[in-house]
């Protein structure tokens, strides 16, 4: 294979590789938006049937018991699939810039049409296809931040509802600092949690 044959084939992969990496980030999002959607459908028939409960003291602790815990546990996995997709999706993006780098290259009036890549790097320039900066307020926003935050409420009154059922309503006050306590601690956790995958995997070890 001559050197012409071999770049028309190199130009053909990568065009075939920037359609990959298109079709692989979509797929992120929808998988993002399907597992945001089941957690929420269980989380709100969930709170309807907590409703029904509520018309017998005896059953509702119970049912609580059983129910809140599911709901939570069904919320981390949620997180952690959803923190895992926009990672895919933020290296899929890093990829495409890559691709648009060398493109933008090809020609001097290339630039005009690609954009000029950022210096800070692929990781950058991905990050401003979704309209972001570097910053770790960035998850603060995402979607996986609010599985997590709507998760964090549910252990809270998880919390709450298993001490004022231990201690009597007296304890209503302090179950709820106690609550909001573990609600916070969660969500910091979460952002911890989503930093850390972030730097592993700008580090290259995603």
């Amino acid at each position: 294979m001559d050197q012409k044959a071999k770049e028309q084939a190199f130009m053909s992969a990568l065009v075939t590789e920037h359609f990959v990496q298109q079709s692989a980030a979509s797929a992120t999002i929808s998988e993002s938006s399907s597992r945001a959607s089941l957690y929420l459908l269980s989380l709100s028939s969930s709170l309807v049937a907590l409703g029904f409960a509520t018309q017998s003291k005896q059953a509702f602790p119970y049912f609580a018991a059983t129910i809140l815990p599911a709901i939570f546990i069904l919320g981390i996995f949620s997180f952690v699939r959803v923190t895992d997709t926009a990672m895919a999706n933020l290296n899929s993006l890093r990829a495409i810039a890559r691709i648009r780098r060398f493109y933008a290259g090809l020609v001097p009036e290339a630039p005009r049409f690609f954009g000029e890549h950022d210096a800070a790097g692929d990781t950058a320039t991905a990050l401003s296809f979704i309209g972001i900066t570097r910053s770790w307020a960035n998850a603060l926003f995402s979607m996986a931040s609010t599985l997590a935050a709507i998760n964090s409420l549910v252990a809270g009154v998880g919390v709450v509802i298993l001490l004022v059922m231990s201690f009597g309503p007296g304890a209503f006050g302090p179950a709820v600092a106690i609550g909001a306590v573990v609600v916070i601690g969660l969500m910091a956790a979460a952002i911890a949690y989503q930093l850390r995958r972030f730097r592993q995997m700008v580090a290259g070890r995603h």
